[in-house]
């Protein structure tokens, strides 16, 4: 059994000589005199270390033993090395204290300003003794008078005093002292020779000497001053003066030469003159001004005797013209033809740009936006025809081949006329007031006419229904413009007020009832006509489906042009617009998703006028494109009229994907059920696999004659409302819809022909093609247009199938085979990296210490947290025993006052009752 520590400590005690027999004074004081007992305590406190080191392990980290002997961990004896031993407990005192003095520090000053630094020398240095202190100030205030840095001062140097002999000083400042040399019997011979030619010096000189008299003079008040050193701020004061003063000096001096120079140049034509021989002959004085010539006309006008009131009432008419004046407009560069080629190519390019990036979802940059709108004559009003191709919106759906000489051609470019601006209205609407004038005093006739024509392009004045015919007074007459329409009219905010004006005029005046309003209300001439425009465009949102929804079927062209005014407003309002819209087709969708109304339908033909159809994520067309595509999907035809509701939809779905290109698979499902359903013989069995809804029979073509064929396109109120039931007109509906079906099919083989998908989509539609070119029962006509379709469809089958390309795989380099043979190095060390590329050896080695630092940057963060933590608890604990004892202490004195409080009242009740 080993033996216990008590026993182990004593007999290290006694082996060191720490503790045994007792020494005698005798050899006490020979130790003291020879200096041993010095020696021994330092070898006594060396002995009490290490045995404390020897009983306390957990001080001392035990070297870890190696794996492997190498040469380096030999001494030079040949014996083993230990190892280095470390002192954890030693190092993490040593933190401690370099903590303590540094970041306690730091905590103990923060949030605190202010404070004295000690800098006196050598005050904070406790290896200096008072002399040595007192003697290095001495030596740094010695050192500091006698630095030669007076160059540049701007005070005189009085400390450097130069004394001869006896201790008199040799300069005349001295007051003390004065020079009894008299110089007033100098300087008379001088000063009569300077004024006689006191008048042939130049100013300049003269000013020099004023401003010598004058500086003399200051220089003397200065003397009188006190003899003491001057403060800061009389030296800057002093070097600002003498800046400014030779400053104005010099611009003097300047202004001397350019008059000496002037007046040297007036001279130099009579000196030419007499050069050449011929003197100039003097020029005529020029008569002196009129009395009061430099008067103000209006002023000198009324002191004629000019009357007020006249003259204040020219006063006022000039400052209107002046307030009425336009500024000066930039004038636009004149372009080349090759200029405005590349600009139009450009401008064209990027809103094609701009179209594919909204077709792929992207999100556009406003920024970018804002360069992409071409450059404009500033002033003009936004609303121009321009912006349809900035929008990317298209010029409309009748103005697609509009004459571009005409000056008005669109709803946005009409003509305000002055019957149609609001008699209490300020707004001028030309730059020019006297042009104005003149202009009003015009004949109404001519007005009126203008007006009237410029309201519609020139193919859509020539269209029927909206042509006009001059009357025997010049003036249009019918034919959408009534004599009796009037020129001004309330703007509705609500459909029944639209109504309501609208509710006597013919449905052929209704665009120029729209146009007159958007003039009267145009947002130039008030601030609140944009909000009522706003709520007009919403309002025509819903009277375009209102009409449609009537008996009488109002023509299509007025519908075009309500569409087109709409158009042309959501330029200004797409967002009362956009929710007018999205309010119709959520109705639609919640109400009657399988039956749609004919408004439902011109309110789809809008939107694809109106909003970019071609949009990856639009807030009105995909909404617009998931009803269509739902009716189309879930609706049964099961008359006429729902197959031909369907057949238009399936068209508005193309022309929604002109530009995107989309695969959608609910109208090629529904165009595969109507041709079978249209189709005269009923297969046996459908090619292929699709959607197939039962339709009823009644659907098929039955007659043969070619006799039914006379109509070629169906009307929209043939789609929308059942025609007159009779056979022949039945029949011949059928056919029309069969060949629009077979007219889709070919548009959707061209949409859809770079597909990867196109094979399998469309051998089905080329299988019920051939099946009904098999049938024989169609008319020519039909017959011809379904084999040039059956043949493009088979044609681009065979392409689209031939571009196919098998799949492989990526074609990557030859990788070399790794050699499974190392490469042998004779002084292999394993502490060492051999890399043979530097720079990566480079690049790991400084990763490597990269991470070393790192992670010693964060042990040291972690003391430093523990250290603030133990402290700031140390401290909280020490406010909290401070508070707790300054609480007791308060609450002891309050119980002490209410105790003897209480003794006194007691003491007292005990008196009155005695006194009972």
């Amino acid at each position: 059994m080993p033996p216990s520590q008590l026993k182990r400590l004593k007999t290290l005690l006694r082996e060191q000589g720490v503790v045994g027999p007792q020494k005698s004074k005798k050899q006490k004081k020979q130790a003291s005199k020879n200096g041993a007992l010095k020696d021994s305590r330092i070898q006594r406190s060396a002995a009490l270390q290490g045995i404390r080191e020897q009983f306390n392990p957990f001080e001392v980290k035990a070297p870890s033993r190696s794996k492997y002997e190498f040469a380096g961990n030999r001494t030079v004896g040949g014996r083993l090395e230990k190892g280095t031993i470390s002192r954890p407990g030693v190092t993490k005192g040593l933190g401690e204290e370099n903590r303590r003095k540094t970041l306690l520090v730091e905590m103990q000053r923060r949030k605190k300003v202010g404070g004295i630094m000690d800098r006196r020398f050598g005050e904070n240095d406790p290896m200096m003794t008072p002399e040595e202190r007192a003697l290095e100030r001495f030596v740094k205030e010695k050192q500091r008078g006698s630095k030669k840095d007076s160059l540049f001062d701007l005070e005189d140097a009085e400390e450097d005093e130069q004394l001869t002999h006896f201790g008199e000083s040799l300069s005349f400042d001295n007051p003390g002292s004065p020079d009894d040399f008299n110089e007033v019997d100098l300087g008379h011979s001088d000063d009569d020779q300077a004024n006689g030619h006191a008048e042939e010096r130049p100013r300049k000189r003269r000013r020099l000497s004023d401003t010598d008299s004058s500086e003399e003079a200051s220089v003397e008040q200065d003397r009188g001053r006190l003899e003491r050193p001057k403060t800061k701020k009389e030296v800057m004061e002093e070097v600002i003066a003498k800046s400014k003063l030779h400053r104005y000096e010099r611009q003097q001096v300047k202004e001397d030469d350019d008059d000496l120079r002037a007046e040297l140049d007036k001279g130099l034509p009579d000196l030419f003159a007499l050069m050449r021989g011929r003197p100039r002959s003097p020029q005529p004085s020029a008569a002196p001004p009129p009395q009061g010539s430099d008067m103000n006309p209006d002023r000198l006008a009324l002191l004629n005797g000019k009357d007020r009131s006249q003259a204040d009432k020219e006063y006022d008419e000039r400052l209107r013209q002046m307030a009425m004046d336009q500024r000066a407009k930039p004038t636009v560069r004149t372009l080349t033809d090759e200029e405005k080629l590349q600009q139009e190519a450009q401008k064209l390019k990027d809103l094609e740009e701009r179209r594919l990036r909204r077709m792929r979802g992207e999100t556009e940059d406003n920024e970018s936006d804002s360069n992409e709108i071409t450059e404009e004559v500033p002033g003009e009003d936004n609303l121009d025809q321009n912006e349809e191709n900035i929008f990317g919106l298209g010029p409309g759906l009748l103005g697609q081949h509009r004459n571009r000489h005409l000056d008005v051609e669109d709803e946005d470019d009409f003509l305000i006329e002055d019957d149609l601006v609001a008699s209490e209205s300020d707004v001028d609407l030309s730059g020019d007031n006297g042009s104005d004038a003149s202009k009003s005093e015009s004949s109404d006739g001519s007005d009126e006419q203008e007006f009237v024509q410029g309201l519609l392009s020139k193919e859509d004045a020539g269209r029927e229904g909206l042509s006009f015919s001059k009357g025997q007074d010049g003036v249009p007459k019918a034919n959408g413009v009534a004599d009796d329409l009037a020129y001004t009219y309330k703007c509705p905010e609500t459909h029944g007020e639209l109504l309501n004006i609208t509710e006597f005029i013919a449905i052929q005046d209704l665009p120029t009832v729209v146009q007159r309003i958007r003039a009267l209300y145009h947002p130039k001439l008030a601030a609140e006509n944009k909000s009522k425009l706003g709520r007009f465009a919403t309002v025509l949102v819903d009277h375009i489906s209102y009409l449609a929804c009537q008996p009488d079927h109002p023509p299509c062209i007025i519908l075009e042009a309500l569409i087109r005014h709409i158009h042309s407003l959501a330029k200004t309002f797409p967002e009362e617009i956009g929710r007018a819209f999205r309010t119709h087709l959520r109705s639609f969708d919640e109400d009657r998703p399988t039956a749609p109304t004919p408004g439902d339908l011109i309110i789809l033909t809008a939107i694809a006028s109106v909003f970019p159809t071609s949009d990856h994520f639009h807030q009105v067309v995909t909404p617009a494109m998931l009803c269509m595509t739902r009716y189309l999907g879930q609706e049964v035809p099961q008359s006429l009229s729902d197959l031909a509701t369907g057949t238009y939809i399936s068209t508005l779905c193309l022309q929604y994907q002109r530009l995107s290109k989309r695969y959608v698979p609910e109208v090629v499902n529904y165009v595969l059920n109507a041709v079978w359903a249209l189709c005269p013989v009923k297969p046996k069995h459908l090619p292929g696999l699709f959607p197939h809804h039962r339709l009823p029979d009644s659907l098929r073509i039955r007659s043969t004659s070619d006799a039914i064929g006379e109509r070629t396109q169906l009307s929209f109120w043939d789609v929308v409302c059942a025609p007159q039931s009779t056979e022949a007109n039945d029949q011949s509906i059928k056919v029309v819809l069969i060949e629009t079906h077979i007219a889709i099919i070919e548009t959707m083989a061209e949409l859809w022909a770079k597909k990867s998908a196109f094979c399998e989509a469309f051998a089905i539609i080329y299988s019920a093609l051939r099946f009904l070119q098999k049938t024989g029962k169609l008319n020519d006509k039909t017959r011809e247009e379904l084999r040039t379709v059956a043949h493009k469809v088979h044609e681009q089958l065979i392409q689209s199938l031939s571009a196919r390309q098998p799949l492989r795989l990526h074609n990557h380099r030859p990788l070399a085979i790794k050699t499974s043979i190392p490469k042998f190095e004779e002084s292999y060390n394993p502490d060492k990296h051999y890399d043979p590329d530097r720079d990566r050896a480079e690049m790991s080695k400084l990763k490597a210490e990269h991470k070393r630092e790192r992670k010693g940057a964060l042990r040291e963060l972690r003391k430093d947290a523990n250290f603030i933590a133990r402290e700031s608890l140390k401290e909280k604990k020490e406010k909290d025993s401070a508070y707790e004892k300054k609480y007791k202490r308060l609450v002891a004195e309050i119980q002490g006052e209410e105790g003897r409080e209480s003794k006194t009242y007691e003491r007292e009740k005990r008196m009155r009752k005695g006194r009972k």
